[in-house]
């Protein structure tokens, strides 16, 4: 993929179904009793594992075009699989489905490509265990192919390490099968799309303060509307936020609190924001977010904001590099563990266009503004970088070469024509 130098961005345009909300949206619906019509769903490589992985547990699973239709089986109808489940290089598939697959009285393994294999799993491992499950895997337990046999789990009280959604929602997904109370105590809130979606689907699952609890229960078919992902929304935020004379309307986009860091980020910054008809959906708040183009300034970004854009980092390093001013970010080691090392990625590919970037432990510095020069660099398969670096070239003085940029179907698998319409 090549991008180049653009005037601005204008025009209305839609995002990809929400990734975090799609996944769940198929767990759920699945161990759920009778039918369940999802709508706007994310068709990217990560959520067409998730399905294929619950196809390969027995669930009907049907896409017409227009909408996913889940024929459930129940809190315990999955079957157990005739073959290893392959996650493909979706972590919240694998570690999500831990928590389901924990609470089954039957083997299962579970593998991905070589990406995901290298990805830490003893963070969901360890809790599950806690629980009765018994998981073991490459390297001790701590690395896929995981192999996981389970049933008979007890509810626990359980002290999140690090914020994670992912480990949160693999333990409150055990805990639909445990007995008595499972309690987890998050030290910051992160996305809670896992907590809305159990109660969508009528499940009985509380929050006080930083404890959510959930008890054994059954979960009822339920339609389902998936917002537009603001992660994916994010790389076209930025854009029309640091070039001027852009006019952007992105519509429909999630705006569920634990996830629009990206918006306070970029308000901090300077930018003209604004959000128009709010609406919600299935426990999600969903709006359009209209960007007007200008100039952008540094900020200070670390602590409990830090789990409300994990995701988003890349592309506010991009911004952060066309602002006036250095940008700090601090308390994102969790970058170090995602489908790259997006802390020395982002370094390395950035600094090779020019900008002016330095690595900490758990983050970066970045000094703006920069003079983005053109030049080849690589995704290393990390949809998220790709996307960043897609950007980058829309304020270079030369063209901008992504290598591996296929990895972007992962999540955005229309974002170059989607790109292509709204620039000028």
């Amino acid at each position: 993929m090549i991008t180049r130098k653009v005037h601005c961005l204008q025009g209305n345009m839609t995002v990809p179904g929400d990734k975090s909300i799609s996944h769940r949206s198929i767990m759920l619906a699945s161990i759920s009793q009778g039918k369940s019509v999802i709508t706007g769903f994310l068709r990217g490589e990560d959520c067409l594992s998730t399905i294929e992985c619950f196809r390969g547990l027995g669930v009907q699973i049907t896409d017409n075009g227009d909408e996913i239709i889940v024929e459930g089986k129940g809190i315990n109808g999955l079957q157990e699989p005739k073959d290893i489940l392959n996650a493909g290089n979706s972590g919240t598939t694998m570690r999500l489905m831990s928590g389901i697959l924990a609470g089954q009285d039957f083997l299962s393994i579970m593998t991905g490509d070589d990406s995901l294999r290298s990805r830490p799993m003893a963070r969901i491992a360890s809790p599950l265990k806690e629980m009765g499950a018994k998981i073991d895997g490459r390297c001790n337990g701590k690395s896929a192919p995981l192999v996981i046999r389970g049933g008979n789990l007890k509810g626990i009280e359980y002290r999140l390490p690090v914020a994670s959604a992912q480990v949160k929602s693999a333990v409150i997904l055990a805990g639909l099968y445990a007995d008595g109370t499972t309690t987890i105590e998050e030290p910051v809130p992160s996305r809670d799309h896992t907590e809305r979606m159990v109660k969508a689907f009528g499940g009985n699952i509380k929050r006080e303060g930083n404890k959510i609890t959930v008890e054994k229960q059954e979960l009822y078919g339920q339609t389902v509307r998936v917002p537009g992902d603001i992660s994916s929304a994010a790389f076209f935020m930025v854009a029309a936020a640091a070039k001027e004379n852009s006019h952007l309307r992105i519509k429909n986009v999630g705006l569920n609190p634990t996830r629009t860091g990206i918006i306070d980020v970029l308000k901090e910054m300077g930018a003209d924001i604004k959000l128009e008809n709010l609406n919600t959906s299935g426990g999600e708040e969903i709006g359009d977010i209209i960007i007007k183009g200008g100039k952008l300034k540094g900020a200070t970004i670390g602590g409990e904001i830090i789990p409300r854009l994990i995701d988003e980092i890349p592309i506010i390093v991009v911004a952060a590099a066309l602002a006036e001013g250095t940008t700090l970010i601090t308390g994102a080691e969790e970058l170090k563990h995602k489908e790259s090392n997006r802390i020395l990625t982002v370094v390395e590919e950035l600094t090779k266009l020019g900008i002016k970037i330095e690595e900490l432990s758990d983050g970066m510095m970045i000094h703006g503004p920069n003079i983005i020069k053109g030049g080849t660099v690589n995704s290393y398969g990390d949809h998220r970088i790709a996307m960043a670096l897609a950007i980058c070239g829309l304020f270079s003085e030369g063209p901008v070469k992504i290598e591996n940029s296929e990895c972007i179907a992962v999540s955005f698998p229309n974002f170059e024509e989607t790109l292509r319409k709204i620039i000028f």
